[in-house]
């Protein structure tokens, strides 16, 4: 479903251009996850960018579904880092806005989302009003109330305590299961990787090449951690990264 071929990211001209990653390639069938790890500010969040059309590759190309992918679409879902919500919108305001922007009169979709994540008893909050556990769900919600075929994750889950983080981590592999939707995920966490990929790559230095692809076809039950699999793909993983 998603083909990277030969993909190169610059930033800048002359000589201020920095290269944030260099022929890079892989594939991803329709519903598979993968999760892109490696040294901070090697070039993931580029690639991440290029893959939702934010930005535009130097060379190589991106093809979603068979089409060159050259601008954002709808069928293309991105959680960055924070949930970005828009403080004076209510939960439910920032829940229907990928909707809003589409041109779309939001219908019950929204609404069947946040009340899938335990939102529907806060929709009409503001975000100070919210945990961060609480705000990255809104932001999951919005993510998902355009029944995405791709999502998209930049460190969804950095700064929250470790049980909030694994419970939202087994929130996405519910719901992956459930909507089928193909997953790409970017972190810096070991056990995030080899808990939600089931093929993870390892990236050097800038620019970001491709180091390592480590199998994880074990993954997707939420007793995973508790596995002696889980454990050996964190060894292959720590053991990519340090080298």
């Amino acid at each position: 479903m998603i083909d990277v071929d030969a993909v190169t990211i610059d930033y800048g001209q002359g000589e201020q251009t920095v290269r944030a990653v260099e022929n890079v390639s892989f594939r991803l069938d329709k519903g598979k996850s993968l999760a892109l790890i490696g040294p901070s500010g090697c070039g993931k969040t580029s690639l991440l960018f290029a893959l939702s059309g934010l930005i535009h590759p130097r060379s190589g190309k991106i093809t979603i579904d068979g089409k060159e992918v050259d601008t954002p679409r709808r069928d293309v879902a991105l959680i960055l880092q924070n949930a970005g919500l828009l403080p004076w919108k209510t939960v439910w305001q920032n829940a229907n806005l990928s909707l809003l922007l589409n041109g779309e009169f939001p219908q019950q979709n929204a609404a069947e989302v946040l009340a899938h994540l335990g939102l529907d008893d806060v929709m009409t909050r503001f975000p100070a009003e919210l945990s961060e556990g609480m705000k990255r769900r809104v932001g999951i919600a919005r993510a998902l109330s355009t029944s995405p075929s791709v999502l998209l994750m930049d460190e969804p889950l950095a700064s929250l305590d470790t049980l909030t983080r694994e419970k939202i981590q087994d929130l996405f592999l519910n719901l992956w299961h459930e909507h089928g939707f193909s997953m790409i995920l970017v972190t810096h966490n070991i056990e995030e990787a080899a808990f939600l990929g089931q093929r993870i790559i390892v990236f050097t230095d800038r620019p970001a090449r491709i180091s390592t692809i480590v199998d994880n076809s074990q993954m997707g039950s939420l007793d995973y951690r508790g596995d002696t699999d889980f454990q050996g793909i964190m060894s292959q993983l720590r053991e990519a990264l340090e080298a």
